[in-house]
């Protein structure tokens, strides 16, 4: 039987600054910081998890905040757009919103559908859109209500320097299905209800550089342990070079490059983020796996202290 993905497990980006990265994602998003912990390969490092209530497969961002990383380029290799599902009729809430705190943003029509497009505070490129599937998120916080919240990912728009290699790998290794063709763009679909629309840019693109306001990876979905082997033997299979199986603690991963120079991973969707902490408690501690807990009190020095906090624009 042929595998596929139901979709976008997580995204993955590079941004400057902790503290602003969590007002931007928390405080005007709404979505919940669901795991404070570090980059498993540069401790000194955080690595921050967002989503909806428990953060679950489909809804997570997440950032390594790097002060004095480089300001990145956005380009081929990448994912150009990050597009944020939110319930029907809710885009009203979300354009007043951003204009509330100045952020600026272009209204953009694409398959019958109408996006939001704006940028982070480091350039990173988002999309709201409203539809229809996906569970509806049950967090609410500062001026975001739990009936106008993201309710995970939408998509993505992927930029890529062989788009033609690229749609096949989403199509023949991924088990999406190409359903359109508009504007520059070809849409495929996987067979989940959310993180599950790809709009891939048909032209080549210039490389991009990696740095703050870019992705670093775009993750897939494996049902469990068992669909995960068989994924990396898959890909094996498929002339591309997967890693070892590498474990992150709230799931476990493999990467891959593929051919249009994007870098990909097949996350399993188990444990979860309640692995370690219960639901009340998601994100408010430095959560660091076992070979790192003798080092806490180092590791904690260096990082920065952030909080999550109401903006005062909602207060």
């Amino acid at each position: 039987m042929k595998q596929q993905t139901a979709g976008i497990h997580h995204i993955t980006a590079f941004v400057k600054n902790a503290q602003e990265n969590v007002d931007f994602y928390a405080g005007l998003l709404g979505l919940r910081l669901v795991k404070k912990t570090i980059n498993f390969d540069a401790p000194e490092v955080y690595h921050l998890y967002f989503g909806n209530e428990v953060g679950s497969p489909g809804t997570a961002i997440t950032f390594f905040p790097w002060a004095t990383s480089r300001k990145g380029r956005i380009g081929g290799g990448q994912v150009g757009y990050t597009t944020f599902m939110v319930p029907v009729g809710a885009l009203g809430f979300w354009e007043e919103r951003l204009n509330k705190f100045n952020v600026s943003y272009n209204r953009v029509e694409r398959f019958g559908e109408t996006y939001l497009q704006f940028a982070d505070q480091d350039g990173l490129q988002l999309e709201l859109v409203e539809r229809e599937g996906g569970q509806m998120s049950k967090w609410s916080f500062g001026g975001v209500p739990a009936d106008k919240a993201i309710k995970g990912f939408g998509g993505a728009i992927l930029y890529s320097v062989h788009p033609e290699k690229t749609m096949e790998v989403l199509q023949d290794l991924m088990g999406l299905e190409r359903v359109g063709e508009e504007g520059g763009l070809v849409r495929f679909r996987a067979v989940g209800d959310i993180g599950n629309i790809i709009d891939v840019n048909a032209k080549p693109m210039l490389r991009g550089a990696g740095g703050a306001g870019t992705v670093h990876h775009i993750a897939w979905r494996a049902k469990d342990d068992r669909d995960h082997r068989q994924w990396q033997e898959h890909v094996r299979e498929y002339g591309l070079q997967p890693t070892d199986i590498v474990d992150r603690q709230y799931f476990n991963a493999v990467y891959f490059r593929e051919y249009g120079e994007i870098l990909f991973e097949i996350a399993t969707d188990p444990p979860g983020f309640e692995k370690d902490e219960t639901f009340e408690e998601l994100g408010e501690k430095l959560m660091l796996p076992e070979w790192y807990e003798p080092h806490r009190a180092q590791i904690e020095a260096g990082l920065v202290p952030i909080t999550v906090r109401v903006l005062e624009g909602d207060k």
